[in-house]
């Protein structure tokens, strides 16, 4: 038996690090969403409850922390960049040896492996001198460390773990409330679930019912093991999104359709149909692209009858029907997501100002084509999951600017650190009848 091969088979990592390492790769290599990326895997992994939990906190918490891991592997290897796939093993590496309980030296060790079984026999000692040299501070010695050199901004923005210009944008919104409502964003929700109206009961969910929306339950573990979810007849939502839906469907409105402008992946969508149909109104749900037109298409498929809702695909800047046809309008516009940052860790580190910069005028095309599309008297939800400035009030004040048929009548801005919810925006609008 050759030497190479002995050492190969001593090398071996364990299967949740090597699944942790795969999920972690399509994360920071080809923009998958960690949430989605890690529930695909799983699927087909078979793990047990303990070894998918492992690799849920592992990937999740790595891509947390991701911008702040980054800057200590600097710091402990003086290097800028690794290999993309050495770099994921060091940051879980990381991450077991500043944020989970797992032992210095299974932490080096195991990803000494990883790193040697992806990467290749050559980085192993480099592996292992770096992390013990991450090893030597905890995390907080770490942040005080890198912190040395740091303003008023950037010690805020290491201590909890976000980009500057998202601490700034906080600091803008909130005072000296930024620091509590950026840790909240660092605290794993439960993931709540949400009934389709007419098609299911909150008692389904086995869940603890939410405290504001009547059709949502909070329940840890895996969604898919209810029936009424593999069945489309309830589905994963915040209870923020389900509030926005139903600020909407409460209002006084003018009998008629209503439209979904901006539907995908469709679970406001498949909400607001099931309160329309209560109301013996139908919902058009229009999405952009074809293949989250059919993910909201399967969002919808346990609705049925006379008020069945319709899915499409259409650009929602050039409407496919009628002006001045809808009685309830929902314009769930494309956003930076930096109100979701509990559920989408990675967005964080990925979205930029740049980002913000190309979506700030989609918005208002978007917000201008939803008030077009408003029946005399109809009401608009303009809605975001950021709640930065310049995609929520800079948004409106320029679309209302150049309008004088549009009142506005109330706004919502709820937060993680006040209300429990991801930090969604709501303004509700009316078309003068």
């Amino acid at each position: 038996m050759a030497a190479g091969n002995r050492t190969l088979r001593r090398r071996r990592p364990d299967r949740p690090r090597l699944l942790a390492h795969r999920i972690l790769g399509a994360v920071t290599q080809q923009d998958a969403y960690a949430n989605l990326e890690t529930a695909r895997v799983l699927s087909d992994a078979g793990l047990d409850p303990r070894d998918a939990g492992f690799v849920t906190e592992l990937v999740s918490g790595t891509c947390r922390l991701l911008g702040t891991y980054d800057r200590i592997l600097a710091a402990a290897s003086g290097r800028d960049s690794f290999d993309p796939a050495l770099a994921d093993a060091l940051r879980l590496g990381t991450h077991q040896l500043l944020s989970m309980r797992v032992g210095h030296h299974a932490a080096i060790s195991t990803t000494v492996d990883l790193a040697a079984a992806t990467v290749g026999e050559k980085v192993a000692g480099l592996t292992n001198a770096v992390l013990r040299k991450v090893a030597a501070r905890d995390l907080d010695g770490w942040v005080d460390h890198l912190a040395r050199d740091e303003d008023a901004l950037g010690r805020l923005a290491l201590r909890t773990h976000h980009p500057r210009w998202i601490a700034q944008a906080y600091i803008d919104l909130l005072g000296d409330e930024a620091d509590e409502a950026l840790s909240a964003n660092n605290v794993p929700p439960v993931p709540t679930l949400v009934v389709r109206p007419g098609l299911a009961e909150v008692s389904e969910l086995e869940g603890e019912p939410t405290s504001r929306s009547p059709f949502g339950a909070r329940r840890p573990g895996n969604p898919g093991d209810l029936p009424a979810v593999r069945e489309g007849r309830a589905g994963v939502q915040d209870e923020g999104s389900q509030l926005v839906v139903l600020a909407l469907a409460e209002s006084d409105a003018p009998e008629g359709p209503w439209l979904d402008l901006c539907a995908g992946p469709g679970g406001k969508a498949a909400l607001l149909a099931g309160l329309a149909m209560q109301q013996e109104s139908t919902l058009l749900a229009s999405e952009l692209q074809p293949h989250r037109a059919e993910l909201v298409a399967q969002a919808l498929r346990a609705y049925d009858g006379p008020h069945r809702p319709q899915a499409i695909a259409a650009d929602g800047t050039r409407p496919a029907w009628a002006s001045g046809r809808f009685a309830r309008v929902m314009a769930d516009v494309p956003c930076t997501g930096l109100g979701a940052l509990r559920r989408r860790p990675e967005s964080r580190w990925r979205r930029t100002p740049e980002h913000l910069a190309e979506l700030v005028p989609l918005q208002r095309r978007l917000l201008t084509s939803a008030l077009d599309s408003a029946a005399p008297g109809g009401v608009v939800a303009y809605v975001t999951c950021s709640p930065h400035r310049d995609e929520t009030e800079g948004v409106l004040a320029a679309v209302l600017a150049d309008r004088d048929d549009v009142t506005r009548e109330s706004t919502t801005q709820l937060w993680p650190h006040r209300d429990g919810t991801d930090a969604m925006f709501c303004a509700l609008l009316r078309r003068r009848a």
